[in-house]
């Protein structure tokens, strides 16, 4: 299939080269144009706006946030001069208002809408192993399922609306945030009585909390490995925010998600934006004195 892309960071890039491992020619592009470059050098073709890769077939577009979305599908006209038939499938991590605006946007353009955000860090991208969280309405997610398997290991289908998805992925980075402040705060508790972190974390991975989650980020916590960040902090940060955001918006009390938001921006106002954002860890060890 002729597949666009547009978001080459991290996750995009890891992204991209599944397509292409795959069979599927691309056409990509990229605000800095570097990664595009690279991209180029292994057999993509390099677009010279959005407007242009959204003459492929597909389009998948990875970006950090809402506004950078906007800038790249809405503002640069692209969507209204994309292909006809073409879908696009948006796996950037946005709020769920911006994804509601987004089906009435492409539904005036006549473009269909697939939203399929992923869960897995940017190894996981590379080696094509994501967890595609996808909605879109059946015909189209039908069209673009061999793309979604191509970047990963399993697609869970959500829903028939787009914001759907993107609501499902901004709840579960609030858990992994969670969790990430269960072990910060349970480790910080066993350092202050001398006990060595690792113990507790060895224990926790091997019998109640045997999961990825609490052995990824227990062992970053533990060895304080937060450079290079592989998913930095603000991105943490804004996507407890967005969650927030969605809470109110319906009315649904999210006072935990309240306590992670500040303790992200005390991570930020400590000069942490830089690290992974496991590095909110810190937080608990400086309130406890550690």
């Amino acid at each position: 299939m002729d597949v666009g892309f547009i978001g080459l960071g991290h996750m995009g890039s890891g992204m991209a080269r599944s397509l292409m491992r795959a069979g599927h020619s691309l056409r990509v592009w990229n605000r800095s144009p570097e990664p595009a470059k690279r991209l180029e050098a292994e057999g993509a073709r390099r677009a010279a706006d959005p407007a242009e890769v959204f003459q492929a077939e597909a389009v998948f577009t990875m970006l950090a946030d809402d506004h950078a979305v906007r800038d790249a599908i809405l503002d640069s006209g692209a969507l209204e001069r994309a292909r006809p038939g073409a879908i696009h499938i948006m796996s950037s991590s946005i709020s769920v208002a911006f994804s509601q605006e987004l089906e009435a946007a492409h539904a005036k353009a006549g473009v269909a809408y697939v939203a399929a955000p992923v869960l897995g860090r940017p190894d996981v991208a590379a080696a094509g192993e994501l967890n595609v969280l996808v909605a879109g309405a059946p015909e189209p997610v039908e069209r673009v399922q061999p793309l979604l398997e191509a970047i990963g290991k399993q697609v869970w289908p959500i829903g028939a609306a787009p914001h759907q998805a993107h609501l499902a992925k901004l709840a579960i980075n609030f858990s992994l945030a969670a969790a990430i402040e269960t072990l910060a705060e349970a480790f910080a508790l066993v350092r202050a009585y001398g006990l060595d972190a690792k113990i507790v974390k060895d224990v926790m991975v091997g019998t109640l909390f045997a999961a990825p989650a609490y052995r990824t980020y227990g062992d970053l916590i533990v060895g304080q490995n937060f450079e290079p960040a592989l998913f930095k902090l603000p991105l943490g940060f804004k996507d407890v925010r967005l969650a927030l955001e969605a809470g109110e918006a319906a009315h649904a009390p999210l006072p935990f998600a309240s306590v992670m938001r500040d303790n992200f921006l005390d991570a930020i106002a400590h000069g942490d934006a830089e690290k992974d954002w496991s590095a909110v860890s810190m937080v608990a060890a400086r309130r406890a004195g550690l």
